[in-house]
């Protein structure tokens, strides 16, 4: 493989500050989001992590965090707050863990019941194995 080749593979998502993010929070956060996006198995993700620092000092939570990220073909939007920002970035990396796992599994999108007849669902519900039916209907 060539270097151009091993670039293309690593995924590309940008890691921006707001306020005073001081530099080993960030590389912190770089370590820890490249550990979750790059993991094998999971598909190409792209996007932004975005850290900021509340400049207010009575602030309890003042460290905050956005990622919008495209993993595959999916959308995975995480948000987090914290106190400090070890603490916040350790809570972004579990929640963003979580998130890309549901958006790699394929099948449903999370949706397992029928949509009801006002959203063009089936208008009559169906029994379930074995119930409501006669003793007539039954075959012989």
């Amino acid at each position: 493989m060539t270097g151009k080749d091993a670039q293309s593979a690593i995924p590309t998502v940008l890691l921006r500050s707001v306020g005073e993010v001081d530099e080993e929070t960030l590389a912190y956060a770089r370590t820890k989001i490249d550990a979750v996006v790059g993991r094998p198995g999971l598909p190409a993700a792209t996007g932004e992590v975005r850290i900021t620092r509340a400049a207010a000092h009575h602030a309890d939570r003042p460290w905050s965090a956005t990622a919008a990220l495209h993993v595959g073909r999916r959308e995975v939007v995480v948000l987090a707050e914290a106190a400090t920002g070890r603490e916040l970035v350790d809570q972004l990396q579990d929640r963003l863990r979580r998130q890309t796992d549901k958006a790699a599994r394929p099948g449903h999108h999370g949706h397992h019941t029928p949509a009801p007849p006002w959203r063009g669902g089936n208008p009559t519900p169906r029994p379930a194995e074995g119930i409501g039916r006669s003793a007539e209907a039954r075959p012989a």
